[in-house]
Formats: C-alpha cells, structure tokens, sequence
C-alpha cells in the first residue's frame, strides 16, 4: 500500500485494517517476511489513526455561555483548563 492509499483511507477502514493485522500478528500462523512486512504496514496504519484522531480533535468545540449570556465557542480542552 503506497502512501496516497494510505492518506485516502477513512479513520474506520483503517483502524479495521489495522486490527485485522494485529489478529493475525497475534495467531502467530504467519510467516516471518510477511509478518515484517504487516508490522510495517501496522505502524504506518496507527500513526494514519493517531494523526486522523489529533485532527478530530482539534476540530471539536465547546459552546460556552458567558456571565453576560453571550454564546461562543471555545475549543474543548480550553474550556475545561
């Protein structure tokens, strides 16, 4: 898999991929290049999920209602410092 087919996956289609990978790493019934070769491809997949997920969450906001009643929004994590 190059790399722009990883970047097109969805975080779903990759996190499914990657725990199909992670079964078969853990049944042990694989052959050690195929095995090097899943691993690779495991970690390029975690860190497609883990760049997927910092981006979500950097999208994710607060309304947060003012003491004078005005709305806005705020990001989630500075509304919670």
């Amino acid at each position: 898999m190059n790399n722009d087919e990883l970047n097109n996956l969805s975080f779903e289609d990759a996190l499914a991929q990657l725990e199909t990978i992670v079964r078969e790493l853990e049944s042990g019934r694989i052959k050690l290049d195929d095995a090097i070769a899943a691993y690779e491809k495991a970690v390029a997949l975690k860190q497609l999920c883990e760049s997927k997920l910092k981006a979500a969450q950097l999208k994710i906001e607060k309304i947060d209602i003012g003491p004078d009643g005005e709305m806005k929004t705020v990001p989630l994590d500075a509304a919670e410092a």
